[in-house]
């Protein structure tokens, strides 16, 4: 019981950390205030790096823990219990923050100030728009990631498959890069992370000792020369090519993963754990504070550095308060916004 409190205290933290970055990754604001100025280029420079080059990492070890907690227990007699709790923790809410975007644009875009600022036009009130919004994440942005995973999910009967038998898994991982690396694009699916979510899955059909155990001086090995050869990748060839990018966004977290003994990890507040909310809730109100900001104080270079590297701090604020605040006089709502989380 004592390992199994330990992993998920560190999955916590890994996926409060990652949702961090994705936050940095929304918050690029330099050109929005400072226009193609010469105090603009260094701002976006900075920007790019943290948001645009560390940032990436976050959705590949979100589709990498999603891969391995599904399948790190896996067998066919679960698929249909697998199945029926991700409908609860990433159907439900794929459908119901959809919705919820696409009505607050609608009566955004219907106000003169936040009109302005969201800049789309008067947006359609119909049952065409509201479907496509729906199925297509049309005004949230952000979920594609959640679109990739229930397609992912889906295909669980053929993953599992392929990827049970450990050498077959291992062709499998191997034919995947090299379709990632050639740049092969099939409808609907991303290869890219289809590639991270099997390679995760794959150690957790395969080497869970490794993966969930102590760290050993192997783990520390393998974790270190992970994150050496991932800078060296930075370092040397960034932004490289789609291979160069994707080995990048592998090893980084993975490296991060096998280094962080979870012993030593605090236990995760509360507010920590609400990471999926924090998730759904920041990009439309970094694009906010950002768009009202640079309308409100165009030119001044400090403000974007500032509210750029102060925003994580800002969206964990006011969704943690928001969250407590819903979890506390909406629990039923709550439970279905965070997935039952």
């Amino acid at each position: 019981m004592e390992r199994e409190h330990q992993f998920r205290n560190k999955i916590t933290w890994f996926t409060f950390l990652l949702s961090i970055l994705v936050v940095w990754v929304h918050s690029a604001n330099g050109e929005l205030f400072l226009g193609q100025s010469p105090e603009a280029a260094g701002v976006i420079r900075f920007e790019r790096f943290l948001g645009g080059t560390m940032g990436q990492i976050a959705v590949p070890g979100f589709f990498m823990m999603s891969g391995y907690l599904f399948y790190r227990d896996f067998c066919w007699e679960k698929l249909g219990r697998k199945w029926n709790s991700r409908i609860q923790s990433v159907l439900v809410p794929f459908f119901l923050w959809n919705g919820i975007y696409y009505l607050g644009y609608v009566i955004g875009s219907r106000l003169p100030v936040i009109a302005d600022i969201v800049e789309k036009g008067r947006i359609p009130f119909d049952w065409y728009t509201a479907v496509e919004a729906l199925i297509h994440y049309t005004y949230n942005y952000v979920f594609w990631y959640l679109y990739q995973l229930i397609l992912l999910i889906l295909l669980a009967p053929v993953l599992y498959g392929i990827l049970k038998n450990g050498i077959g898994g291992a062709l499998c991982l191997i034919v995947l890069f090299y379709l990632v690396q050639k740049g092969v694009i099939i409808p609907c699916l991303n290869l890219d992370a289809l590639f991270y979510y099997s390679l995760a899955a794959y150690g957790g059909l395969h080497n869970r000792d490794l993966v969930e155990g102590e760290r050993t001086e192997r783990a520390w090995r393998i974790g270190m020369a992970a994150v050496v050869t991932a800078i060296i990748i930075l370092s040397v060839n960034w932004p490289g090519g789609i291979r160069e990018r994707v080995i990048f966004r592998t090893l980084m977290p993975v490296g991060l993963w096998f280094i962080t003994e979870k012993r030593r990890l605090p236990e995760a507040r509360q507010w920590m754990k609400d990471s999926f909310y924090l998730y759904t809730v920041h990009f439309a109100l970094v694009r906010l504070i950002n768009k009202t900001a640079a309308s409100l104080f165009p030119g001044y270079w400090p403000l974007p550095v500032g509210l750029f590297i102060f925003m994580p701090v800002m969206m964990v604020v006011i969704s943690s308060v928001t969250g407590a605040w819903i979890k506390k006089q909406m629990p039923k709502l709550w439970f279905l916004l965070n997935g039952g989380r």
